[in-house]
């Protein structure tokens, strides 16, 4: 990867007016003083992607003072008395001659201004002859390995103009109107510790066309557009099909003697200890640098199924530990407690870890790594090198106490991720949420203040990235937990409660304790619930904790919420709507549970017409809930539809052995 820093000059041709004022601070624009709105200035070059944030200023500027700024791109001659400066530029020496315009830190920040002059811009990095690159479904084009400017300029904007983006959509957008904006004099730099933010909303990071609607939003909280783009899976599905032939002696040992790829093909294990699998895999290094030279972490964790099929060779068994956490493991027809595999795993990533830095020794290239299954102990002895990126896969996001259930010690996921975080160069944090209490299917499953400690958690645990399966993306019953979990990524030492406070303050006025009051009662009932059932519930169970008096008592909160602006009732009826569905929702659990078992047109009808009303909430209150993943087609729906039934239901269980852990 060649990593470009580029900078260029950029300012417009437009001046004061003859008259000249004293000002304690940048006039942006000061229409009694004659100062009409300065002019914008991106820096020559600037890759798509930021140049689009920079129009997006320039919108927004007028949106909240009614003026709309020049933008230009380059520097002209002769040079303004007085702009806005985006991006690091050669004539800013001459409009801040004492301002350190350097960078030392990744993803770093400045915002500064003085009487004349105001520079909002970051640490840009890029590769020219790159930056268009193949994403998840789509090309990216504009692609960057850090946006600082564009992430400056969102923090100007939140924290000078005083703009909020609240949730997705034009309702969700909190624009202060104000004909005169006085900067004061300033100068403020921060770089985010967590720099793999965008995968806390997964389905909206960049090119990813799946599930997400919230692309803009997280753009706009600063967390798209990270500098991390680290992925939460495995390393190596496609094996099996590619070398079983010619190289099966890559494939792990099993106890019958054979390499069979043991429990399936794309979930077969390797032997790590054989010197040809590390080869290989910097064979698809080169591959992968050749499609995008511009990646510079490279996955080595072990495939799928996670109890089975692991390598019982010498060599490989040489690297566990004897004191590691006895773990049940499978393999065909035969069943073995043998120690964790952190130890093992610890030494394969730092075996491929040498292997990278030796073939480019100039580069900073990392290995990812999942503490996943029987590695989520921390290791006995073994450390990560310096170019490994350990990723936690420690399932207590809205799961506080939830204990690891490969686990023969009954140890809880958090104090798993909080072992690993000692001994751990660079940590990243991939939790799975499962749905306790209908967060799947879009119902008020928040877990608010646990989401403020997991994040805080994370940056104090040497956390640097997050990866979370999955944010459904529901902003009328989710939306304090999804707001709040986006401004921790960014700035993980924020002060939840003031968090909440603005964001209540701020979406709905005068009636903001009363929605505190709303989501609060949501919460403290899910947490009662989740207690009660260790997290091991079905669908069928949501009724017991949405009752009626629950959401009877939630109604009358909402009912009593009169906020005296228009835009606040507008955003009270879109939290309404969330009611609306979730009442729905439970009624149709309630129904289909007994439906299937007697089957009855009067139910099929009612259950009918509840969707009907479903699909009406989406259409008037975009955003509201998601419905991409809560059709009755998906899978976590399904049954909840007359038309719809779910597959599953009337085929007798399948007997399941008590210990085999790989079942979900």
């Amino acid at each position: 990867m060649q990593n470009v820093f580029r900078s260029a000059l950029a300012i417009a041709v437009i001046f004061l007016s003859s008259t000249v004022h004293s000002f304690a601070g940048f006039p942006l624009v000061d229409p009694e003083n004659n100062v009409d709105i300065a002019p914008v200035i991106l820096f020559k070059d600037a890759p798509a992607i930021t140049r689009q944030v920079a129009e997006e200023l320039v919108d927004y500027l007028e949106k909240t003072t009614g003026q709309k700024p020049q933008l230009l791109i380059g520097a002209p001659d002769p040079l303004p008395d007085r702009a806005i400066w985006l991006g690091i530029q050669p004539e800013l020496k001459q409009a801040f001659p004492a301002l350190n315009t350097g960078f030392t830190h990744p993803e770093e920040i400045l915002v500064a201004a003085n009487d004349r002059h105001l520079v909002i811009a970051g640490r840009d990095v890029w590769d020219p002859d790159h930056l268009v690159v193949e994403g998840i479904d789509e090309k990216i084009h504009g692609k960057q390995q850090e946006y600082g400017t564009a992430n400056a300029i969102y923090t100007f904007l939140r924290d000078q103009i005083g703009i909020r983006w609240l949730w997705p959509g034009e309702l969700g957008e909190d624009i202060p109107q104000q004909k005169t904006v006085i900067i004061e004099n300033m100068e403020y730099r921060f770089h985010p510790p967590i720099r793999g933010r965008a995968g806390g909303f997964n389905y909206s990071t960049l090119s990813n066309r799946g599930y997400g609607k919230a692309h803009d939003w997280t753009r706009k909280q600063r967390i798209q557009l990270s500098s991390l783009a680290i992925g939460g899976g495995h390393g190596f599905g496609d094996w099996w099909e590619r070398y079983h032939e010619k190289h099966p002696e890559i494939f792990a040992l099993q106890p019958d003697g054979t390499r069979s790829g043991h429990p399936s093909p794309r979930n077969a294990k390797l032997c790590q200890s054989n010197p040809l699998v590390w080869d290989l895999w910097l064979e698809g290094v080169e591959e992968q640098l050749e499609a995008d030279p511009t990646q510079f972490i490279f996955n080595g964790s072990p495939n799928d199924g996670w109890s089975s099929g692991h390598c019982t060779c010498e060599k490989c068994r040489a690297w566990d530990h004897p004191d590691g956490e006895p773990r049940l493991m499978h393999w065909y027809h035969y069943r073995e407690e043998r120690p964790a595999l952190s130890d093992r795993h610890v030494t394969f990533a730092n075996t491929l870890a040498g292997k990278l830095k030796e073939k480019y020794p100039d580069k900073d290239y990392y290995v990812m790594m999942l503490s996943y299954g029987h590695s989520r102990p921390a290791p006995v002895e073994a450390r990560p090198a310096e170019n490994v990126i350990m990723v936690s896969v420690a399932n207590f996001y809205g799961r506080s106490g939830l204990i690891d259930r490969g686990s023969t010690w009954g140890t809880p996921h958090r104090e798993q991720f909080q072992a690993w975080g000692k001994l751990s160069h660079h940590l990243m944090w991939r939790p799975n949420t499962g749905s306790p209490a209908g967060w799947q299917q879009g119902l008020p499953d928040v877990s608010i203040h646990q989401t403020i400690d997991d994040i805080k958690s994370l940056h104090k645990n040497n956390g640097i990235g997050i990866y979370i399966d999955a944010v459904w993306e529901h902003w009328a019953t989710q939306g304090p937990q999804l707001y709040a979990m986006a401004q921790l990524l960014w700035d993980a030492e924020q002060d939840g409660e003031k968090i909440l406070d603005d964001y209540y303050t701020r979406a709905f006025g005068t009636a903001a304790e009363d929605i505190r009051e709303y989501f609060t009662l949501f919460e403290k009932a899910r947490t009662a619930f989740v207690e009660k059932h260790n997290f091991k519930t079905e669908r069928s169970q949501f009724p017991e904790l949405y009752t009626d008096e629950l959401l009877e008592n939630a109604e009358a909160i909402l009912n009593r919420a009169k906020p005296e602006q228009e835009i606040h009732s507008k955003r009270v009826d879109f939290i309404r709507a969330g009611l609306h569905y979730t009442k729905l929702l439970v009624q149709n659990i309630k129904i289909m549970d007994r439906y299937w078992d007697k089957p009855d047109e009067k139910s099929a009808e009612t259950v009918r017409d509840n969707w009907k009303q479903i699909e009406q909430i989406w259409n008037e209150y975009p955003g509201a809930i998601n419905m991409g993943p809560v059709r009755p087609i998906t899978p976590r729906m399904l049954g909840l539809h007359p038309d719809h039934p779910n597959p599953k239901r009337k085929k007798k269980p399948k007997k399941k052995d008590p210990q085999d852990l790989d079942r979900n």
